[in-house]
């Protein structure tokens, strides 16, 4: 089973891109996801996720998504290999995303809950929690 489930804040803007011919919609973007431990300087670590999203969610994503949007991405994994100017073989990770849930919006004074009709997404998953009592 290939599935993976992330939730970080976009490192730049969605860049959005047609298929030459079919015209298929296909943004691309990264996500900073924080690990659950510190380093042995104390300090948390993050890793930066490139994603890929097709069709009307990448359209979606490319309008109401900005640089610093919290979002959850449900997925599956993709090593693409590829060589360099050099010649040597290289592999890069990707995962290619088949559902994104916005989880704030580009007016940060707003809901931090959003859920954008039309994206394929279903407005149940990735609910927020707003619990006093759970310490994170």
């Amino acid at each position: 089973m290939n599935q993976v489930i992330l939730v970080g804040r976009l490192t730049r803007d969605p860049e959005l891109r047609y298929i030459a011919g079919s015209g298929t919609p296909v943004a691309q973007f990264a996500i900073a996801v924080d690990r659950e431990f510190s380093g042995k300087d104390g300090k948390k670590e993050t890793d930066f996720i490139d994603i890929q999203v097709w069709n009307k969610v990448a359209e979606s994503c490319a309008n109401y998504l900005t640089k610093g949007s919290l979002v959850a991405i449900q997925g599956s994994l993709r090593i693409e290999t590829y060589q360099n100017q050099a010649g040597e073989n290289r592999r890069a990770a990707r995962v290619n995303a088949s559902r994104v849930q916005f989880l704030d919006n580009r007016n940060k004074s707003e809901s931090t809950n959003t859920f954008v009709p039309g994206a394929g997404l279903d407005a149940n998953e990735f609910e927020a929690i707003n619990d006093p009592d759970i310490p994170f």
